[in-house]
């Protein structure tokens, strides 16, 4: 017997947001307002530091000897110089840290979820990442300095700051790449195991590959992060206004640290050295952002 679709009873609709009561729609409307405000007020100052930013830091930047040149025999009060001192001391530091604080964060991540799991090894370090999380840099830097300059002896130098970032990197990367490893399915590992592959091969060939994008989003932020530090720049090395490249040897500038010197030069020279510092930093970390967002697309896994 043909049953005709029509006759055929549907669910009824669940009931339309104008059907709700005055009073539930009240609140609605004023919960609505009060987050557009809250959006408002938090982004308001966060857009005037960034005009301020633009506007008093724009003109050094402008300027093809603020990349090529560094102070170099120029007085606080001297006008002109450039960055490029600074920007070396950013990068190279910078670099030998995520060498160092990379390898070791990945490898404690993949330990503590594909190896240690309820160990009582892999609790102690667990707690132990969690105190370097909350660790002030002024701390990591104050540690550095007792351990290598006053302990082992070594002079202060870029090398001896790179030390105490990786103190300040380390947490995130494992942070990091704990949670990648945890969001892989097990089911991977299982079809793997199947097959007969080992644990070392299924966590580099499977594993890593389909958490990979995730993980090197984490270290290039977490490489942002450090990038802004002053406080262990302050204790472990000294600014010099002269390009240096030996990490090991002598005073080495860097942005943080070209903008807190500037800053006590309350002249035009030192406003001007200030700000363009201040702002080539912000752009430079927007670029690895920027580099972030652009690598996590290219390493993630493809569904086709």
């Amino acid at each position: 017997m043909r049953t005709d679709t029509a006759d055929i009873e549907r669910p009824a609709s669940a009931p339309a947001f104008q059907h709700l009561g005055l009073g539930r729609r009240i609140k609605n409307h004023t919960a609505t307002v009060l987050f557009g405000l809250a959006f408002v007020v938090a982004v308001i100052p966060l857009l005037w530091v960034l005009f301020t930013l633009v506007r008093r830091g724009l003109a050094p930047m402008l300027s093809t000897e603020w990349w090529t040149h560094s102070f170099y025999g120029l007085l606080p009060n001297d006008p002109g110089g450039g960055i490029y001192h600074a920007l070396v001391g950013t990068l190279e530091q910078t670099l030998v840290c995520a060498v160092i604080a990379v390898p070791l964060g990945v490898t404690v991540g993949i330990f503590l979820i594909e190896y240690g799991r309820n160990s009582k090894l892999a609790r102690t370090t667990t707690f132990m990442v969690d105190i370097l999380s909350g660790l002030p840099s002024i701390v990591a830097g104050l540690f550095i300095y007792a351990l290598w300059i006053t302990t082992f002896g070594f002079d202060r130098s870029g090398f001896a700051v790179s030390l105490s970032l990786v103190l300040l990197m380390l947490p995130v990367v494992v942070r990091v790449t704990e949670t990648m490893l945890t969001i892989v399915p097990d089911e991977l590992r299982e079809a793997s195991y199947a097959l007969g592959v080992p644990k070392w091969k299924t966590i580099l060939k499977v594993v890593l590959p389909t958490s990979l994008s995730g993980i090197i989003t984490g270290i290039i932020l977490g490489l942002a992060r450090i990038m802004g530090e002053t406080a262990p720049l302050l204790i472990l090395v000294g600014y010099s206004r002269a390009i240096n490249f030996n990490l090991f040897d002598g005073p080495m500038a860097s942005l943080p640290l070209t903008v807190y010197t500037a800053r006590k030069t309350s002249t035009e020279a030192g406003e001007y050295r200030m700000w363009g510092a201040a702002l080539t930093l912000v752009l430079l970390i927007m670029l690895i952002n920027l580099l972030a967002t652009l690598l996590s697309k290219l390493f993630s896994v493809k569904t086709r």
